[in-house]
């Protein structure tokens, strides 16, 4: 990818409200997880629809990992409903739950890309597991180099992770998450750990993956500079840089404390919220930024 150039242009500004009759990607229905007596998530709703992007923030402990995990059923709900690409997964078996999981890219907290596997081994286990779904060689090879070279990786897969820096190792992440083509990507604190001109360049790498290939997007984050990254910057395919985002970009905020959703909205309401909680994980930008 190009030397990223942020330019400036007119702030979006626009509604993230849908139309009725258009089913959202997810849906939560006052959604409870307990753990024990301890609850991680406590009546939560919103809903995600195409084309949107979620930020989700919160303290360690607010639920945020809890709701992307729920999100594809790894997590199941105490109560409430959670609806994946129009259908109640509540319910669903493992073998019920594969299908939708496989439309759904997925960065864990810190890569957990697999020590024991090569790079292009790491990236092409999506498309090979499970066996019975296994796709021709040519077009494993073929997805794989594609994803390697979209994260500037091109050339490493034959590397194992150790021999990668932890930026390197988060790009594999990210590779793998999209070598399948989902259209829905879920980020997990996927700057957590990295200097601040590797975790720009990595929200980079999300926004392009997100603007190039219309993918719905949602992110764990506790960097506010990731969510102001993802909702005002677009990817130029032209330049091959960022620019400030096209109207248009939809990008709501959910803001958790202790497993209850306390904000819901857009960047610019979170910043004339009087909530002091809300308040710590957003901050109006200075002019020009």
């Amino acid at each position: 990818m190009a030397p990223i150039d942020v330019t400036s242009a007119e702030q979006h500004g626009s509604s993230p409200i849908q139309s009725s009759e258009v089913a959202p990607i997810v849906r939560f229905e006052q959604v409870t997880v307990e753990f024990g007596d301890d609850p991680a998530l406590i009546d939560v709703s919103f809903a995600l629809y195409a084309g949107d992007t979620t930020v989700i923030m919160g303290t360690a402990g607010s639920g945020k990992t809890v709701l992307l995990k729920t999100t594809i059923g790894l997590i199941r709900p105490d109560a409430g409903h959670v609806y994946l690409f129009g259908q109640d997964i509540t319910k669903l078996n493992e073998n019920e739950l594969l299908g939708l999981r496989r439309r759904a890219g997925v960065l864990f907290q810190e890569s957990a890309i697999f020590d024991s596997l090569t790079v292009e081994e790491n990236v092409s286990y999506p498309l090979v597991n499970p066996p019975d779904q296994r796709r021709p060689e040519s077009e494993v090879q073929s997805r794989v180099k594609e994803a390697l070279d979209f994260v500037n990786l091109g050339g490493t897969g034959v590397r194992y992770p150790s021999e990668l820096s932890g930026g390197m190792r988060r790009r594999v992440g990210i590779a793998r998450a999209a070598v399948s083509r989902p259209p829905l990507m879920l980020y997990d604190s996927p700057t957590a750990g990295l200097d601040p001109i590797t975790a720009y360049h990595i929200m980079a790498l999300v926004i392009r993956q997100r603007d190039t290939r219309n993918t719905t997007a949602m992110a764990v984050t506790y960097r506010y500079q990731d969510g102001h990254l993802l909702a005002n910057y677009s990817y130029d395919a032209a330049s091959g840089n960022l620019t400030r985002a096209r109207p248009g970009r939809r990008t709501r905020f959910l803001i958790m404390r202790q497993g209850r959703l306390v904000f819901e909205g857009l960047e610019e309401a979170a910043w004339s919220s009087s909530d002091p909680y809300v308040a710590r994980f957003v901050r109006r930008p200075r002019k020009g930024v």
